[in-house]
């Protein structure tokens, strides 16, 4: 059963609260808005205290941690490039692979100068939703840069799960795959290249086979994994969401469950104790959000799952590293015994890494906690910034390898937006009133006329597309080509288009689920920004947007009209909710993702190619080169 999630409120803690075995003074369950960070700070304060005792000689561990670098060996560009809300270091880009291994050397160097030991964990999302450059090769050239970066453990994250649960394994035990050189835009070991899988142990703790039959152990990653700190033990336990299921496109996760992050966790503590580990830490991809992401080394506010989840947890477990929400966070929970636990996330891509210091107390084996804190620390990108040269050897050697692929031209754009920077684009900025954009509109009008989704005879009349799945605008390089590099960095997930018989009832039911269920809005009411509002081709349809701002959950969808012929030459006709109708959308879709379950009862299911290709045929089409962007008048306001 799944532990209940609480909205809880952050609260602030009196900085001189925290000492050496001294309460903190809130009730169990509250989380600090106090800095858990540098010097002057209260975990650090007890820290430094702790060490000039001369009553014992800790042990000092520090974690150098990551989360969701999603591949991106180089630096991340546009607004990827500046953390959210900051930019930059003093305006200047953070991230960069090469970057990334200086910097953790160089913090591994004043560890030791310290008298600490270091490990280097991640909390999931090294791989999937990658840059080119990663994703051509099967995000195989990641995994080369984190044995490198001498990475430890990672937990799994739901990206980790995008090309299924064999490929994960695939990932951690290595070998190549026969994908053609290349043929549909990914090459495994390409150039003679070899891939011997990570160095680092992947933990999946709440990731269980259906069926263990003829499997060595329940899980197929590892749980948790110990290392000898200076004769102590040090145990982690990796885990990914539970709701991964939702999030994950079903086919490459059939044969495995997805278990509750705290049940999960306190189940292994007696076997770690039993073990003779005392000091334990959490890798957990999920994450909250604070109110101010400007403040990276604060906790201002913070809401979701992940805060629920660390005040639940074992008062057996000392810290949690966490992930998912891409945000910057630096907290203090309590733990149901009330005793301080620190609550950590690193951004994303690889622009940051905290550095959590423990101590251990050789006598009892365990960390301790009012002692512990942690910084997270810029990876900045300035002139004259040191680089780690073998990594930069690597993205160097696949930059070359992945030229074929990247610069294949695949069309033109005509009547454009204007995206950063002046360049010609298709943009996926949603409309104020609209919600849909003319970049949702051609890859909706792709998938619908894909020629593998024909199914007997029978072509789709409609599309769907999840505004998440859009990841970048698609944009015309200064020779004004589209390239196949630019169309990836668009649609980086690879999955597969498949066509499906619903209903016009259950088409009005997928349009309700924008906004009811685990889609329902707060009571802010409906914006762009917060609701995933599907791009569709085929369809136009209003909303009620006084009805939704009221808290409806039913009938928010006005009129719909549908193409039912497939031909956008003749009127649109009403929506029947008793004529089935053949219905395109990708997997992920298909598999009731972003919270649309009634995708799952579509019937007579084809799966088709993937969703990428669709939009470079479509691209290719007489009359598409170039490409005019469409009117964004699909979805509409009610009057």
């Amino acid at each position: 059963m799944r532990s209940p999630r609480r909205a809880l409120v952050a609260l602030a803690v009196p900085v001189a609260a925290l000492s050496v075995g001294l309460s903190i003074g809130l009730a169990p369950g509250a989380v600090s808005s106090t800095p858990a960070t540098k010097a002057g700070t209260t975990g650090a304060a007890a820290y430094k205290k702790a060490t000039h005792s001369k009553k014992k000689d800790y042990v000092r561990l520090d974690l150098l941690a990551l989360n969701d670098f999603h591949g991106n060996l180089e630096v991340p560009t546009g607004n990827n490039g500046n953390i959210p809300g900051i930019t930059g270091v003093k305006g200047t880009p953070a991230g960069g692979a090469a970057q990334l291994a200086s910097l953790l050397n160089s913090e591994r160097k004043k560890s030791r100068a310290n008298g600490a030991s270091t490990l280097t964990v991640a909390a999931g999302d090294l791989i999937g939703a990658s840059p080119l450059l990663s994703a051509a090769f099967h995000d195989e050239p990641t995994i080369k840069a984190m044995n490198l970066m001498r990475l430890d453990a990672s937990a799994v994250g739901n990206h980790e799960f995008d090309e299924g649960v064999d490929e994960l394994l695939r990932m951690q035990k290595g070998g190549c795959l026969p994908d053609g050189a290349g043929a549909n835009g990914q090459d495994s070991c390409p150039g003679g290249q070899d891939f011997k899988g990570a160095d680092f142990k992947y933990l999946g703790a709440n990731v269980f086979w259906k069926n263990p039959a003829g499997h060595s152990r329940p899980t197929p990653f590892k749980p948790y994994t110990i290392k000898k700190v200076q004769g102590q033990k040090v145990g982690f336990i990796g885990m990914t969401l539970e709701g991964t299921p939702s999030i994950v496109s079903a086919a490459g996760i059939a044969n495995v469950d997805f278990k509750d992050e705290v049940e999960t966790a306190n189940a292994l503590v007696p076997q770690l104790k039993k073990k003779g580990v005392k000091s334990i830490v959490v890798l957990l991809h999920e994450g909250v959000t604070p109110t101010d992401t400007t403040s990276y080394n604060s906790c201002t506010g913070v809401t979701g799952p992940a805060l629920t989840i660390a005040q639940n947890l074992s008062p057996k477990i000392d810290a949690v590293v966490s992930g998912h929400t891409h945000q910057p966070y630096n907290c203090v929970v309590k733990d149901p015994a009330g005793k301080p636990r620190l609550l950590t996330s690193a951004s994303s891509f690889g622009r940051m890494v905290t550095k959590l210091h423990f101590l251990i107390d050789p006598k009892t084996h365990d960390i301790v906690r009012p002692a512990a804190y942690a910084e997270n620390i810029i990876n900045a990108n300035s002139e004259g910034q040191p680089q780690n040269k073998k990594v930069l050897s690597l993205i160097d050697t696949f930059k070359t390898l992945v030229q074929p692929i990247a610069n294949k031209v695949i069309g033109h754009i005509g009547t454009a937006d204007v995206c950063t920077g002046g360049v010609q684009c298709v943009s996926r900025t949603q409309t104020a009133d609209g919600f849909d954009s003319t970049l949702g509109n051609l890859i909706a009008d792709s998938q619908r006329v894909d020629p593998t989704v024909v199914s007997g005879g029978k072509v789709p009349v409609v599309a769907f597309m999840n505004p998440g799945g859009i990841r970048a605008d698609l944009l015309e390089n200064p020779a004004g080509d589209v390239t196949y590099g630019a169309a990836f960095t668009v649609q980086p997930f690879n999955n597969f288009v498949v066509s499906m018989d619903l209903t016009g009832a259950q088409i009005r039911s997928v349009l309700n689920e924008q906004w009811s269920g685990a889609n329902k809005p707060s009571s802010s009411g409906i914006s762009a920004g917060s609701n995933k509002i599907l791009q569709v081709s085929g369809l136009k349809y209003t909303f009620d947007t006084s009805e939704a701002n009221a808290g409806s959950t039913n009938g928010l969808v006005g009129p719909v009209m549908i193409d039912d012929d497939g031909n956008a030459a003749t009127p649109m006709v009403p929506l029947s909710d008793t004529t089935t109708y053949r219905v395109a959308a990708n997997n992920f879709l298909s598999d009731g993702g972003d919270n649309f379950p009634t995708f799952k009862a579509g019937t007579n299911k084809l799966i088709g190619g993937l969703d990428i290709d669709s939009l470079v045929k479509y691209l290719a089409l007489a009359g598409n080169d170039p490409y005019n962007v469409t009117a964004t008048d699909r979805i509409s306001l009610q009057p």
